[in-house]
């Protein structure tokens, strides 16, 4: 009785196990794809909890405007953030201008882009350092310098091409080049000591020094000319009238009322102007030049 009693006891054991099992595959996949969800992320440009605190007044205000529960997603680095989109896995991702162009590329041309700030149609890059001996980008030569992310239209891509327009390539005239992960993070190395020069956004860089977070030592010593940058995508198959939501939304913040001040500082926006994917043409061609996009 007792080897009958154990028997059955194992049994039932591994059927609940089985049905917990099920009912765990079951929630993971609906948390795929939850009716009434717009799952939202953003390319790790600055440390997560810096994106969270700046999404949070954003999201709360599209859930208003759309009607839907809005789930801020962190990413581990930017390539994820492009898998998410394309899988179906995101609904809406804050990409820089290389990181679309990714997209619209991996997912062929089923992206779209939305809206951008008002600036990012003019957006910059700075080269900073700590070194009175580095004034251009000529004084770079045999020197170290980090950039952001591999994946970076403004810590990387953009950089990159305008030094190779200098007629300096990284990869061969300078002493050695590093990868920092994020705009704030190159700061701290620049600051550090740990490379010679760092190249960045030009909106986090003015977003830390005018909060004084930046050691003084650090200046910029090199401003790009201004190409377009960041926007918010969508998949092309997201339902139209949700797309004019979404729209609609960003382009009616306004900083005359407290809700839309709030929000548009947080972003660091003017306000939002609708874009389009030809405005990134210029960043595909100069990524295939540059050998990062193939």
């Amino acid at each position: 009785m007792r080897h009958f009693s154990a028997l059955n006891t194992i049994k039932t054991l591994l059927t609940a196990s089985a049905a917990a099992g099920l009912m765990f595959a079951s929630a993971s996949a609906l948390a795929q794809a939850v009716p009434g969800v717009l799952r939202v992320s953003a390319i790790p440009d600055e440390n997560p909890t810096e994106l969270q605190r700046k999404f949070k007044p954003l999201g709360d205000y599209l859930a208003k405007k759309t009607g839907m529960k809005v789930e801020f997603t962190p990413v581990t680095d930017y390539a994820a953030s492009v898998e998410g989109l394309v899988n179906n896995k995101l609904d809406m991702v804050w990409f820089g201008g290389f990181t679309f162009v990714q997209a619209k590329v991996r997912s062929n041309g089923k992206v779209v882009p939305l809206v951008q700030r008002l600036e990012d149609a003019s957006f910059r890059s700075v080269f900073i350092t700590t070194s009175k001996d580095i004034t251009k980008l000529d004084d770079l030569k045999g020197k170290t310098l980090s950039f952001g992310s591999e994946s970076s239209t403004s810590g990387h891509l953009m950089p990159r091409a305008y030094l190779l327009a200098a007629k300096i390539n990284p990869d061969t005239d300078l002493k050695r080049i590093a990868f920092s992960g994020a705009h704030d993070a190159t700061i701290a190395a620049v600051a550090g000591g740990k490379v010679d020069a760092g190249a960045l956004n030009i909106s986090v860089w003015e977003k830390l020094t005018n909060a004084g977070k930046v050691d003084p030592s650090v200046h910029v010593f090199y401003t790009t000319p201004p190409y377009y940058d960041y926007n918010w995508t969508v998949r092309s198959d997201m339902n139209p009238k949700l797309k004019k939501k979404i729209t609609d939304a960003f382009l009616a913040l306004d900083k005359s009322t407290p809700e839309g001040k709030e929000i548009l500082e947080l972003q660091k926006a003017s306000r939002f102007i609708p874009t389009s994917a030809a405005n990134y043409d210029k960043l595909e061609s100069v990524a295939r030049a540059s050998g990062l996009l193939k």
